[in-house]
């Protein structure tokens, strides 16, 4: 739309705009809260996201004939953002993120007539920019965050199905309380176990999978015009005339003791780095027994403070209810997607595994009585 086919403008608009002049405003503070706890490249794309914020707030400003009289506030949403960049570390970063890549999806510029073509295609851009920042955060956290989702998840459905699988007995609230917290001693123990042998596992098999160094000494004394050298990049991957001249030029280097070009990279590209993806054994392990811990402990609370029969199931369930809508939002947000939509499957998940368990207590208890 032109600016001579836009309707005139109502106190409504400028309303509107003083709010998006805000927003603008607030949007490059979180973007230059986050580059103040970087470095290097992720810094300069941050700084230059703040600075792309400007120039849509200088657009609103020139529409409004200045600043405003009456200052409308930032949204919540990226007053919260702001305070999170500033507060949270480096977990806090990802999270603010992906909370940004959400909120970059839905810009209201696309059916507003005053915001221009430039402007709306610059969020479209924006939001792909923090979605590849976002991706870098979620590689580095996602052995650790999957250890530990999965741990607190494991431990919230398992022992939850267990207290109100022995419940529905009709034993005694004290053999449940035992029954609870043994849940949770061996869950967490073999959680814990399991992630180790998983992840290092993982991580050994990738580096068994890794380019290696053995043959590096013996490039200087090889033929520059009669080698194998190239068959080693064509088994990567690249063609057979690329494979020749990758092979040429690290054979020419070797011998001429130049080592910048590297012989573990062909093309120039960095490897691909799977430990970083996978995590470490340890913190893995560490993170998935606190977690399975800490999720098990919920539903033996309830018994924990002396409650009983129904009253105790109904706050058991409440309490669990609660975690599980948690641990899915918050899985929906890190990775992008309906942070309710993935809280009330795991919730659903949750309450079905309980539910089965819950009936044959129902079931065994008849039975044995």
């Amino acid at each position: 739309m032109t600016e001579a086919s836009r309707p005139a403008p109502t106190a409504r608009d400028r309303r509107r705009w003083a709010q998006y002049l805000a927003d603008e405003r607030a949007e490059a503070r979180v973007y230059r809260e986050l580059a103040a706890g970087r470095r290097g490249e992720e810094r300069e794309i941050l700084l230059a996201l703040a600075e792309a914020e400007g120039r849509h707030e200088r657009h609103w400003l020139e529409l409004l004939g200045g600043e405003p009289t009456a200052q409308a506030r930032a949204s919540t949403r990226t007053r919260l953002l702001a305070w999170m960049a500033k507060r949270m570390g480096r977990f806090g970063t990802i999270f603010v993120l992906a909370l940004a890549q959400n909120a970059e999806a839905r810009s209201p510029y696309d059916d507003d007539p005053f915001a221009t073509p430039a402007m709306r295609a610059d969020e479209k851009v924006h939001h792909e920019v923090v979605r590849t920042l976002a991706a870098r955060g979620r590689r580095r956290l996602s052995g650790t965050f999957r250890a530990a989702v999965f741990g607190a998840n494991d431990g919230l459905v398992s022992n939850l199905a267990l207290v109100l699988g022995i419940g529905a007995t009709g034993v005694a609230p004290q053999f449940v309380l035992f029954s609870g917290v043994a849940g949770l001693l061996a869950g967490a123990l073999s959680m814990g176990a399991g992630e180790y042998v998983s992840v290092r596992s993982q991580r050994e098999l990738l580096s068994a999978t890794e380019p290696g160094h053995y043959a590096d000494a013996a490039l200087p004394d090889l033929d520059l015009d009669a080698n194998e050298v190239a068959l080693v990049y064509r088994a990567r991957g690249m063609s057979e005339e690329e494979a020749v001249a990758r092979a040429r030029r690290v054979v020419a280097a070797a011998q001429a003791a130049d080592r910048s070009v590297p012989y573990r990279r062909p093309g120039g590209v960095p490897d691909v780095d799977g430990h970083e993806v996978v995590g470490g054994a340890l913190s893995a392990a560490t993170s998935s027994f606190l977690f399975f811990a800490s999720g098990a402990l919920i539903p033996v609370l309830p018994w924990i403070f002396g409650l009983a029969g129904t009253v105790a199931i109904v706050v058991a369930l409440a309490l669990v209810g609660i975690a599980l809508l948690a641990t899915g939002a918050m899985v929906g947000i890190l990775s992008g997607a309906p942070p309710l939509r993935r809280g009330l499957r795991q919730l659903a998940i949750g309450y079905g595994a309980a539910a089965v368990t819950y009936a044959l207590g129902l079931l065994f208890g008849v039975s044995v009585g």
